[in-house]
């Protein structure tokens, strides 16, 4: 298993447009529109600007999640790090082999990655990895295959 660098990190935040505005104002971050229905089973709404390596999530009002919970115990800021790894199938069995549960997964169609990545990648699949990791958790792999650049742009 190789380890590609840091694709984005997770900043949790109460509330999402003010975080945008920030980071928008701070770093030039462009955010883009993401998969909200994805976004509301897991109890948050969020917004990532692929420019700044940013991923913004807020809790939605009256829903429980991970997020609400965060920012209740810890205050806004740091929640997690997606790392961008070369094999995630093999990452994810090293994890599980070392007792890390897998707690979430995504894996886009291309479809998808096209309606809601703005067609970014040719390939994106992502373990969330669960209680059990070294110094906290909010640590993410991924496998993230950029699409080849448009000819036209």
């Amino acid at each position: 298993m190789k380890q590609r660098g840091v694709n984005r990190v997770t900043m949790a935040v109460w509330d999402l447009e003010k975080g945008k505005r920030f980071y928008e104002e701070v770093l030039g971050a462009e955010f883009h529109p993401v998969n909200d229905a994805e976004a509301e089973a897991f109890g948050v709404r969020c917004a990532i600007a692929w420019n700044a390596g940013i991923e913004l999530v807020s809790p939605i009002a009256g829903r429980d999640s991970h997020i609400r919970t965060f920012l209740e115990k810890r205050g806004e800021g740091l929640a997690g790090v997606i790392f961008a790894v070369e094999d995630v199938d093999a990452t994810r069995d090293a994890a599980v082999a070392a007792n890390i549960p897998v707690v979430a997964d995504l894996d886009y169609s291309q479809a998808q990655i096209d309606e809601h990545l703005q067609g970014r990648f040719t390939k994106y699949k992502e373990y969330f990895f669960g209680a059990g990791m070294p110094l906290g958790g909010g640590v993410v792999v991924g496998e993230f295959v950029d699409a080849p650049p448009d000819p036209d742009e």
